[in-house]
């Protein structure tokens, strides 16, 4: 495990005492605290997610394996290329997340780029893990050469990463993870999109 994913996971686990006074105490892993939704935003939500469903976005399932090696993942469109020198990705997740705090732990994910063809996988990647359903079953996948961390089959291209660091964004977590290997899968297939909130494709 990254050195800075360890330090991040002790840092979540602070006792109350070493924050700021008066500051809410919430764990980055996990879940928003009430007197951080500020009454009376100046933005409506619902027009915010409106307005920027018109950013079109690529689809990726962000996994690792847990401490008991069971795999656990997520579906994610906020996933970027960050910086190549030292070679950096980020993606957002939500504090809510019941998958994130098992990757967090894990220290390490691979990120698999969804295929035009893949949208039935994404959709079985969206369900909440609080649900309790099985989001691997019947998914094919391999572990990754870097980390281990589940890869799944058929899709656009892979990039293995450890974390490197995590920042708190709002209601949101955002993620910054150090590649360690990476590879292009299929040439057959273009991108699975997502737009407006519905899935799409490129066309000539």
């Amino acid at each position: 495990m990254a050195v800075a994913a360890i330090r991040y996971l002790r840092a979540s686990a602070a006792p109350p005492q070493e924050a700021e006074p008066d500051a809410p105490v919430v764990s980055p892993l996990r879940a928003v605290g009430p007197d951080e939704r500020l009454p009376g935003a100046v933005t409506d939500p619902l027009l915010m997610r409106s307005v920027l469903g018109h950013f079109c976005t690529g689809v990726t399932v962000i996994s690792a394996l847990d401490q008991d090696g069971t795999p656990a993942g997520f579906a994610c469109q906020s996933f970027s290329s960050l910086s190549l020198d030292p070679p950096l990705v980020s993606f957002n997740v939500a504090r809510t997340s019941a998958s994130w705090p098992r990757i967090a732990h894990a220290g390490r994910f691979c990120v698999s780029v969804l295929a035009a063809d893949q949208g039935d996988l994404c959709r079985t990647f969206a369900v909440s893990s609080a649900s309790g359903a099985d989001k691997f079953a019947g998914v094919g996948w391999s572990p990754s050469p870097g980390t281990g961390s589940p890869r799944l089959a058929d899709a656009l291209a892979w990039i293995d990463c450890t974390i490197h660091a995590v920042h708190v964004g709002g209601d949101h977590l955002i993620v910054l993870g150090r590649v360690c290997e990476l590879s292009v899968g299929r040439t057959d297939a273009g991108p699975l999109l997502f737009y407006r909130g519905g899935f799409g494709e490129l066309t000539p």
